[in-house]
């Protein structure tokens, strides 16, 4: 990409909801009550062909695990990410070196180091914003 465009550029959001390819959910919980877990059960309600990562579970919503991006077989589109914003700038440049072409921040996560890490890898990148209730815009 040889122009990077803005965090939560409309056109980033519409084409990371109109992909085909892999979702990683980094921090996607095995536990029903955690957001992640609703977001992801939606996401593959909807199609999406949705990529556990979390640490400690090595299954989730009836797909194996990972326990970091790195972990992952095959190519990932977008990186969706669930964890505090301190803990997002390696989630970002392993985002960036495993090829991914989308970084996503859910709702409440900010984390201007890593929106730019993503940015400069040339990753299209959205921060505070709901994949779940951005799709349901549409």
């Amino acid at each position: 990409m040889s122009e990077t465009r803005p965090v939560n550029d409309p056109s980033v959001i519409n084409e990371i909801l109109n992909t085909k390819g892999r979702i990683a959910i980094v921090g996607l919980s095995p536990k029903e009550h955690r957001d992640s877990y609703k977001v992801g059960k939606y996401l593959i309600d909807h199609g999406y062909d949705v990529v556990p990562v979390h640490p400690k579970a090595t299954e989730v919503l009836g797909r194996k695990c990972y326990p970091n991006l790195e972990a992952i077989d095959g190519p990932v589109e977008v990186v969706d990410v669930f964890l505090n914003p301190d803990r997002v700038v390696p989630v970002a440049e392993a985002a960036a070196k495993i090829g991914a072409k989308y970084f996503w921040l859910q709702l409440g996560i900010v984390n201007d180091e890593a929106a730019e890490i993503a940015r400069n890898a040339g990753l299209g990148v959205v921060m505070d914003k709901c994949i779940k209730i951005e799709h349901g815009k549409r």
